[in-house]
């Protein structure tokens, strides 16, 4: 997922992705244990477009703080 898709989407649907990456990464964490998935390079995505969602959500929430203050 690029940057400018996930900097469109709102705070809740950040977390709700952010939960389903999450889960992805887990499945694909699994079935590569078990026996090798097609494309290993898809959990290197995965953890990469999990940090991007958390770094958003992070500079949200600074962000927000910042305009309180």
């Amino acid at each position: 997922m690029k940057q400018s898709v996930i900097a469109e989407l709102t705070t809740k649907e950040l977390k709700e992705r952010l939960d389903e990456e999450v889960k992805q990464l887990a499945k694909l964490k699994l079935h590569h244990a078990v026996s090798a998935i097609e494309n290993p390079n898809r959990i290197k995505e995965n953890r990469k477009t999990i940090a991007r969602l958390k770094t958003e959500i992070r500079a949200r929430e600074l962000a927000e703080l910042k305009s309180v203050k």
